[in-house]
């Protein structure tokens, strides 16, 4: 009865685990393989961007100045060290080098995974139209990083490192703050330094913004004012899900091992019904010898020890002899008192 009632357990648990995993097997192979979906994620990078007007001298109007220097949209990469805009009626016509660097490099790239625009800006000088002798700014090394990953925060850093000089002046610019340099006969500017955005999907860095308003009075210009912008760079995110890792293969095996009827181990033997105290002897009403287990009796005789069928009567002799022995002492012992 226990073997019985530990083994139908197993069996079912068994066949449970087998139906499981059979059923588990057929999902694997019809689950689709996921792929980033949706559109591509956008990224830009612009060494300079100016939006000047430049008031000319006997001129009501003004010459509006708007340029973007290596200017790039993914996937491109722009370098050059020297970039030019020419100006109508500005220094006699000539046209004017607004930026010339060491290293000027843009760069944009879009995957399916990420968005990245980058500027790397090395010993760059900014000029203005009417002011050619004299640099509006001149940087060290300025630098601005945008990227926009699937599945994480965008990413939005700008650094500018080494002096910085404003119209010939050397300044000091507040962190992550507005700096004013004002330059008497020329003009003031005003600096925003590292200036960074982002949101769920997108963000965006600049180096430097400069806000300017001069009035140089030579080479016929009147008064500049406007924004000049150095090293931006943004992105926004692909869309669709994050990437997924996709199976490396199907399941092609069964189960290595297949549940057996039988438990992986049965008690090897019955439980003895038979209690543990040590049997008795007593009389048998046969005149036989009686085994007491102390608990039930055995359906089968017991095995023999040895002798013949003749033992029985031997035994009942004995005993016979044994108490006449004892009746004819006792009778003895009481003669001998009586004497006395």
């Amino acid at each position: 009865m226990n073997s019985n009632t530990f083994r139908a357990p197993v069996r079912r648990t068994a066949a449970a685990a087998t139906v499981a995993a059979l059923a588990v097997g057929p999902v694997l192979l019809a689950a689709p393989a996921a792929h980033a979906t949706g559109a591509e994620g956008r990224a830009t990078a612009v060494v300079l961007r100016a939006g000047l007007d430049v008031s000319l001298l006997g001129e009501t109007v003004k010459v509006p100045v708007r340029a973007s220097l290596n200017e790039v949209k993914a996937p491109e990469t722009e370098s050059e060290t020297a970039l030019t805009v020419k100006v109508q009626g500005a220094e006699g016509g000539k046209p004017i080098d607004i930026l010339a660097a060491d290293v000027a490099t843009s760069k944009a790239t879009v995957d399916e995974e990420k968005a990245e625009g980058y500027v790397n800006l090395v010993k760059a000088r900014v000029h203005v139209p009417g002011i050619p002798l004299l640099s509006l700014i001149e940087v060290e090394k300025v630098t601005s990083k945008a990227l926009c990953e699937v599945g994480e925060k965008p990413v939005a850093e700008s650094n500018v490192l080494g002096h910085v000089t404003v119209f010939g002046k050397k300044t000091t610019l507040s962190t992550g703050g507005r700096t004013q340099v004002t330059v008497p006969g020329v003009g003031q500017v005003t600096l925003d330094l590292s200036r960074t955005s982002t949101t769920s999907r997108t963000a965006a860095a600049t180096a430097l913004e400069l806000k300017v308003k001069v009035n140089p009075l030579e080479l016929g210009v009147a008064k500049v004012e406007g924004t000049v912008t150095l090293a931006e760079a943004t992105c926004e995110t692909p869309e669709g899900p994050a990437p997924t890792q996709e199976p490396t293969k199907e399941p092609t095996e069964q189960p290595t091992e297949q549940p057996t009827e039988q438990p992986t181990q049965e008690p090897s033997e019955r439980p003895s019904e038979q209690p543990t105290q040590r049997p008795t002897v007593e009389p048998g009403t046969d005149g036989g010898v009686k085994t007491n287990n102390g608990g039930t009796t055995p359906t089968e005789n017991l095995a023999e020890t040895g002798g013949s069928s003749s033992t029985t009567y031997i035994a009942a002799g004995a005993l016979a002899l044994l108490v006449a022995g004892g009746g004819a002492l006792a009778v003895t012992r009481s003669r001998a008192r009586s004497r006395d």
